[in-house]
């Protein structure tokens, strides 16, 4: 009675190790994590989602279709901005004076547009040709 008990439990054991040789290892990379860096992240969301808010205001959005700009272009462009940039744009549209945003949002927004329409990620306007 006491051998039957044991069989299952060796072959279990076979069998882990057997898939533990069989599956590949891979290597685990650790590293130390600057408190400025998990700050930046945490807050890196919040600022493109301030920013997005931002372009969905009417004033803004207005604007934008006024300069021949979809809102949901800009957003997506929003998205694609690293967060630097992000925080950057969040910083030049803090510096603006109160009620007085619209058109200079509208502006930098119009700037990204063109700017990555040279670069050739998208080709929205006409009249710029991309570098190559």
């Amino acid at each position: 009675m006491m051998k039957a008990t044991r069989h299952p439990s060796k072959a279990l054991g076979f069998l882990f190790a057997l898939l533990l040789a069989l599956l590949p290892a891979s290597p685990v990379m650790a590293g130390m994590l600057d408190t400025g860096a998990l700050i930046h992240a945490a807050t890196a969301g919040a600022e493109r989602a301030a920013l997005v808010q931002r372009l969905g205001a009417p004033d803004v959005s207005d604007a934008l279709t006024r300069l021949g700009v979809d809102p949901a272009d800009a957003e997506t462009r929003v998205a694609r901005l690293t967060d630097a940039e992000v925080a950057d744009l969040n910083a030049r549209l803090d510096q603006l004076p109160a009620g007085a945003g619209a058109l200079e949002v509208a502006g930098i927004v119009f700037l990204i547009l063109v700017f990555t329409d040279l670069v050739g990620i998208t080709n929205i306007f006409a009249f710029i040709r991309p570098q190559r």
